[in-house]
């Protein structure tokens, strides 16, 4: 008897028993788990956080992240707190992963199409709408002025974004607006044709864009794209340091990755890594770290359900606003615009653009809108970013 009271002290079964919300959290890491792996939701970026939340809640494996009192140094967390504690404070509460994963973006990322399509830029930054709408609404529902900017901060549908905001303004909301920031991304093939569904109509979905582009050529050309590619990142850089300074971490990690792939050869090898071994490892950092933060004490309350429906609640605004930005501008114009454009400009890229072209194909199979849903999808990056530098500025 005396052996199997041993045994079963070893096992986590009483910690189970005495704990039956930690039964709760591992059932929501499995659900996680399968929108990453089952129905390939954004699985890069949700199957670690999944299973850092898995490890988080694993009784007696002291791998969730705690509050620890500052003035301890890494070395003393690494010992006392374990490895995910010391990634999270390390290379999460530090601010240095967003940023990180912001370069390899923007290595990955062609702003070829918002170049040759600059009015459809602006509808990227109608779609940050959700952010101050639900920023206003938070605050009247009780969050403080930093809590509710990093609870607005969702509707720009960007994780790095999201979670620097939330380190700079509110670190203690981290894990559940990370977890809310990310499965809304996930979800994006789900909320985009929700919202759509709500506000559009058969004859604006059936709008064909290179039919307008016939019946209205542009007036100019770029006659050499490739030096404007080289060029604009090197002059937004300039001006968003002078303009919005404290965005600078991110759009101008996002810009430099973005400037090393439009060399070309010469700096090929940055590109690869920046694109590549540099981002693949800063998501795994990220993400375990981000979903150890949700243990069921930090996780499991009302403030958290709030900020859950308040960011579904950013993020639809978000593509309302777009869509809605359309629907005024084509009031006004020739040349209509199909307002699915409108709804891509979340940050949620290239997915949300591969959404809105899948859609407008259901309604006519020629209408091809991808590279200009390109347009206002990669504006809607840079846009959610110069938000978050706004926010920070002003409150942090």
């Amino acid at each position: 008897m005396e052996l199997l009271r041993k045994i079963y002290e070893m096992t986590a079964i009483g910690n189970l028993i005495d704990s039956p919300e930690t039964i709760l959290m591992l059932f929501i890491s499995f659900f996680l788990l399968y929108l990453g792996i089952k129905k390939q939701y954004e699985p890069l970026l949700l199957v670690p956080i999944a299973f850092g939340v898995l490890l988080a809640n694993f009784p007696g494996g002291a791998m969730g992240v705690v509050e620890i009192k500052e003035g301890e140094n890494l070395l003393e967390i690494a010992k006392h707190y374990g490895i995910m504690n010391f990634v999270y404070y390390a290379l999460i509460k530090t601010g240095f992963l967003p940023p990180i994963i912001f370069m390899g973006v923007g290595a990955l990322t062609d702003f070829g199409p918002m170049l040759r399509n600059l009015r459809l830029a602006f509808f990227g930054a109608a779609a940050q709408i959700g952010i101050f709408s639900v920023l206003i609404s938070a605050v009247l529902m009780g969050f403080t002025l930093k809590e509710a900017a990093a609870l607005g901060i969702i509707g720009g549908a960007d994780g790095p974004t999201a979670i620097y905001t939330t380190i700079k303004l509110a670190p203690h909301l981290l894990g559940p607006i990370a977890i809310a920031a990310y499965s809304y991304m996930a979800l994006v093939p789900v909320i985009i044709p929700l919202i759509v569904k709500l506000t559009m109509t058969k004859s604006e979905l059936s709008i064909n864009m290179k039919k307008q582009d016939k019946l209205f050529p542009p007036n100019k050309e770029i006659k050499n794209l490739q030096a404007v590619k080289i060029l604009f990142p090197i002059a937004l850089g300039t001006i968003v340091s002078i303009l919005v300074p404290s965005s600078v971490p991110l759009v101008g990690m996002l810009l430099f990755g973005n400037l090393v792939k439009e060399i070309g050869a010469s700096t090929s090898r940055l590109y690869q890594a920046a694109s590549s071994t540099i981002m693949n490892a800063a998501t795994i950092f990220l993400g375990l770290a981000v979903g150890a933060t949700m243990t069921a004490t930090a996780f499991l309350n009302t403030q958290t359900i709030m900020i859950v429906v308040g960011g579904f609640i950013a993020f639809a605004i978000s593509i309302a606003g777009g869509i809605f930005a359309v629907k005024l501008y084509n009031l006004f114009a020739k040349k209509k615009i199909n307002p699915l454009i409108g709804a891509t400009g979340l940050s949620a890229v290239p997915m949300a653009s591969r959404v809105a072209n899948d859609i407008a194909l259901k309604h006519d199979s020629s209408n091809h809108l991808l590279q200009y849903a390109m347009a206002s999808n990669i504006s809607g990056v840079i846009g959610s970013a110069v938000a978050a530098g706004v926010l920070i500025s002003f409150l942090g």
